[in-house]
């Protein structure tokens, strides 16, 4: 079996032409030594895999050569290499001062070529000191890091210093295409672009990469092969989904995006995909940043095609939400939920039923026009009690219907309209016009004043209460008793606390401990057929109260007397006072128990 050599090692530059990427650099260095302008210690920085160990070689390789040696000599006796990772001791250094000193056996130069020197101990740097800014003549230090803010300044300020830069898409993809010729690959253009993409202007990684992807596809490179097995989010993913998202398709939007999760990718890495989507669009919109888009000829012709069916102003809110989502992501306990979030937020930017396009500001909800002149009409007028009972039930019916089809809405006050009309026992009755040029007066029966006013109230603001309040009115008619007089059955009073403890109960079981609570702080008192309930104070008067329309329609069905009425007030002699101290306790249990004090002095306890 031959021996294999990764691409990395096997097409490393030997001389400055080939470098990749860097040409400012090669150029500076190759004329510095044309021009004996080269200084005796250079700091190479910036990130990995961008030529910076090839570079110091070559310069230590070129350095030495004088036309005599030899094609294949690559001055191994005059080049040392020491990785300061492992290296970074003050002895280590002791040691390489005093090799230094030797001159060279074959060549000029001796270079040392210290890798990832930020490693070094602060004592290991102040011993290189005095040998780095003078050294002998015959000596050329090379100093190499990812991490240049982590070396002293000293040691800065007496190296020429040069910045490599992270290697453009561009160049690593045609670097990559003459690998690829040379090794007899038949390779894709966008399956390059994709491995130049991943690298992240790394060349050995792309390098590394590009191994690893023909070991799995074999001499013909795919860009479905090198997505599968990069396990990258292919961009027609995004191009299908910001197709979704155009045409409001919300089903089929979380659909995709559950198909994404399914294989594999992450959430997070979606959202930034496509917030990355949407940004090529955008760049795409105008021939001067177009040139910013950094993709291959035929998906350059696709972005260059769905960014005509795209606005600015789409994109533009697009990326705000993405980013948005983005930066929630690693914060929020329901990741999923987010994602989903923000492509229902998409779908609804372009939604053809919108009267109103959203801003950019984040409000992108709009309320429609106004519908609240249909709400229900309250005119106020003298209550005759009296006149109620000369009137059928048929003529109330009659004349509801004829004055919610005639009342006029303007003008008129906005009423409280309870949110369940079951538990509304009030309603509306008119009498019959006393002239054809008077309007009907609205009269009211008194069990329909008492529940009338303290109704719950509902929000005039709410689209929901709105259209309750429009059932309401249509039930209003339905639902009127078929009988002259409701039932006013007598009862007693362990019957009505019966059906108070039985309502409390109830409370406690559907969860409303509040209500429960203060409906346990104390008994009502019956007179007649009028419940007194005496609180503490207001707040819990006010929490009660909020609940009566209900309290009182379910005493009265249990009592079967629709005259039951409740009085509450309240009465700040009742609060409770509670003991905190030893003493206070001790007194309070005195209160239950007068021979806990015989107990306390049988034994002789001090409180």
């Amino acid at each position: 079996m031959e021996h294999f050599i990764v691409s990395a090692r096997k097409y490393r530059p030997t001389v400055f032409k080939d470098v990749v990427g860097q040409q400012a650099i090669t150029n500076t260095l190759e004329n510095a030594i044309e021009n004996n302008h080269l200084a005796q210690a250079l700091l190479f920085t910036g990130p990995r895999g961008v030529g910076k160990t090839t570079c110091a070689r070559i310069l230590a390789k070129k350095i030495n050569q004088d036309g005599t040696e030899r094609e294949d000599e690559d001055f191994a006796f005059n080049i040392f290499e020491l990785d300061a990772a492992s290296n970074n001791s003050v002895d280590d250094i002791r040691s390489l001062i005093d090799q230094v000193r030797i001159p060279p056996q074959v060549g000029n130069y001796k270079v040392y070529i210290i890798d990832e020197v930020h490693m070094l101990s602060s004592a290991a740097f102040n011993a290189f000191l005095k040998t780095l800014e003078e050294p002998p003549k015959h000596a050329i230090f090379i100093l190499a890091t990812t991490e240049k803010h982590k070396i002293i300044p000293t040691i800065l300020s007496r190296c020429q210093i040069f910045d490599f830069r992270r290697i453009t898409v561009q160049d690593i993809k045609g670097h990559l295409a003459g690998v690829a010729k040379a090794e007899g690959i038949q390779a894709e253009d966008d399956a390059l672009h994709v491995i130049a993409q991943k690298a992240d202007g790394a060349l050995r990684d792309a390098l590394s990469i590009f191994d690893r992807v023909v070991s799995f596809s074999g001499n013909t490179l795919t860009r479905e092969a090198v997505t599968e097995n990069l396990n990258v989010l292919d961009y027609t993913y995004y191009f299908s989904i910001t197709d979704l998202l155009l045409e409001n398709n919300i089903p089929q939007v979380l659909v995709a995006y559950n198909e994404i999760l399914s294989k594999g990718f992450d959430g997070h890495h979606f959202v930034m995909g496509l917030a990355s989507h949407f940004r090529d669009l955008l760049v795409c919109k105008n021939q001067e940043t177009i040139a910013l888009l950094e993709v291959g000829e035929q998906v350059k012709a696709m972005y260059f095609e769905q960014s005509q069916k795209t606005t600015a102003p789409f994109l533009i809110e697009g990326i705000d939400i993405a980013n948005t989502c983005d930066l929630k992501y690693k914060t929020s306990r329901n990741q999923r939920l987010l994602v989903e979030l923000c492509l229902l937020q998409l779908a609804s930017l372009t939604a053809k039923d919108e009267k109103k396009k959203s801003s950019l500001n984040g409000e992108r909800f709009v309320l429609p026009p106004s519908h609240f002149k249909d709400v229900l009409p309250v005119v106020k007028e003298e209550l005759d009690i009296s006149k109620l009972e000369k009137q059928p039930v048929a003529t109330h019916k009659k004349l509801i219907e004829e004055d919610l089809k005639t009342t006029p809405t303007e003008n008129v006050a906005h009423k409280p309209v309870a949110e369940n009309s079951s538990e509304r026992t009030p309603e509306e009755k008119i009498t019959e016009p006393t002239s054809t040029e008077e309007k009907p007066k609205r009269v009211v029966d008194r069990p329909q004043i008492l529940a009338e006013r303290n109704a719950e109230k509902v929000s005039a603001l709410s689209l929901k209460s709105i259209r309750k309040k429009k059932d309401l009115q249509k039930e209003l008619v339905a639902k009127l008793p078929d009988q002259k007089n409701l039932p006013t059955e007598d009862f007693t009073e362990e019957a009505m606390l019966a059906a108070w403890n039985e309502y409390n109960q109830k409370m406690s079981d559907e969860g409303n401990h509040n209500l429960h609570s203060h409906l346990s702080m104390g008994v009502p008192k019956l007179e007649g057929t009028l419940l007194h309930l005496e609180f503490p104070n207001n707040t819990i008067k006010t929490e009660v109260e909020r609940a009566r329309h209900k309290l009182l329609g379910f005493l009265r069905e249990q009592l079967n007397n629709y005259n039951v009425d409740l009085s509450i007030e309240v009465n700040e002699a009742e609060i409770k006072r509670y003991a905190y101290t030893s003493k206070e306790k001790f007194e309070k249990l005195m209160e239950k128990n007068p021979l806990i004090d015989k107990l306390r002095q049988e034994f002789d306890l001090e409180i």
